[in-house]
């Protein structure tokens, strides 16, 4: 009997049909927290500086501690780390649905908050992530993280509509309420969550004779003498840093050279959106899910990007806005699997972290690089120029890689995880 390779193989699991569930709450819950927070701060300051540095202040431990987050993640049970992760940020937002409705809240508070959602959030992000990849079996860890990426557009578009319904009838206080209240029914899910037969099994480890600081240091060291994650961190990194920011490059191209307005510009974001949706059906398909497969998508992607830079109307943008978005969606499914599986179960929580603060890096520097190159460029030359560094990186990287390859006699040899007698799920990067 052919093995299945329907998108939503993995909800053939209880426990990932009921994980799917509590993340879809998770998510509307928490793009009505994010949804209203703006408002909030604009509300107390009315400053739209103050608005992005709130932001940063609940990404900047991402920057600083996930390679912490992370080494906790592999230390302590995975469920256990979950619910308790989970209960804390719902403590975070009741709290400050207490200070919203008794009129206390001031930028000092909602910054303390902030900060401190972003220090659980380390923990929790790589906790849950993983957490779901453990109860479906290697071979459907891509269904899986598929499924996650259009519950998370669901999950996104349902609370961004509730929260003006929230706000409109309850009250701002009313959406922390419901944020935390989705928190704790993520954390009173985890407890009856069961892997299905052939899931990793992860119990948490504490690494006999090591402290803490070696054991931060044996993640990182994996990650940087894995060829495979280095070169998938360079791949995102270029992609993310002159490309995909299509939210600031596409707003500029429609409104300025394209001569559109804001309706237009929703009517490309609409087309990104579903594009997004349905590049993650077709990557939940995906079984082997590889580096190379990932650098292929990212260059097609960065091809069309220069043809859309060249667009001579708003209909032909459209027209490639969708294949655009479907690229990127796949890749990023392949990507994720490749950096949730590739490493050994007892380091997949360190090398997450690592990869928090290496997106962190990229998500605060790209779209200033991009904004700089608009200034230069403009958004047509922006577009082009950006979509020729990448797809140029990605070539030169891969014929580098065949010339070795060529060049170098093959040697077998065992790699250090590679004792523990899990396959990888990716072929060759």
């Amino acid at each position: 009997m052919p093995t299945s390779r329907s998108p939503w193989r993995s909800l053939r699991y209880r426990s990932m049909r009921w994980w799917s569930v509590a993340n879809f709450v998770s998510n509307a819950g928490t793009w009505m927290q994010l949804t209203v927070q703006n408002l909030l701060v604009l509300q107390i300051t009315g400053s739209a500086a103050a608005t992005g540095l709130s932001m940063s202040v609940q990404a900047a431990p991402a920057l600083l501690i996930s390679v912490l987050g992370g080494a906790a993640v592999d230390r302590w049970p995975r469920k256990l780390t979950a619910a308790v992760s989970q209960a804390l940020l719902g403590a975070i937002a009741f709290t400050t649905a207490v200070l919203v409705a008794l009129d206390r809240i001031d930028m000092t508070s909602l910054m303390v908050l902030a900060a401190v959602t972003g220090v659980v959030a380390t923990v929790d992000n790589p906790a849950c992530a993983l957490l779901g990849n453990d109860l479906v079996p290697a071979e459907d860890v891509p269904s899986a993280i598929g499924v996650g990426a259009l519950v998370h557009q669901a999950g996104r578009l349902v609370g961004a509509a509730l929260a003006g319904v929230a706000v409109g009838f309850l009250g701002t206080s009313a959406a922390y309420f419901a944020n935390g209240l989705s928190f704790l029914f993520v954390a009173s899910v985890v407890p009856f969550l069961r892997p299905a037969a052939g899931a990793a099994r992860h119990t948490g480890r504490e690494a006999e004779g090591t402290g803490p600081d070696l054991t931060v240091r044996e993640g990182l060291a994996f990650f940087v003498r894995r060829p495979r994650l280095v070169a998938l961190a360079g791949v995102t990194g270029i992609s993310a840093v002159f490309g995909r920011n299509y939210g600031l490059t596409l707003a500029v191209l429609v409104t300025g050279p394209l001569a559109g307005g804001a309706g237009s510009f929703g009517t490309v974001s609409t087309v990104l959106a579903a594009g997004g949706i349905l590049g993650a059906v077709l990557g939940a398909r995906l079984r082997r899910p590889s580096v190379r497969l990932v650098g292929a998508l990212a260059a097609a992607g960065a091809l069309l990007q220069v043809v859309a830079g060249l667009s001579p109307s708003l209909a032909v943008l459209i027209v490639l806005v969708l294949p655009m978005a479907v690229v990127e969606s796949v890749s990023d499914t392949a990507g994720t699997a490749v950096l949730q599986t590739d490493p050994p179960a007892h380091l997949r929580g360190r090398v997450l972290g690592v990869w928090g603060s290496i997106g962190t890096v990229w998500g605060l520097g790209g779209p200033p690089a991009l904004g700089l190159l608009m200034e230069l460029a403009g958004p047509r030359g922006a577009l082009v120029t950006g979509g020729l560094l990448i797809a140029g990186a990605i070539g030169t990287g891969s014929l580098l890689r065949r010339r070795r390859a060529t060049a170098a006699p093959v040697v077998l040899r065992k790699e250090d995880h590679d004792t523990l007698g899990r396959p990888a799920l990716s072929p060759a990067a």
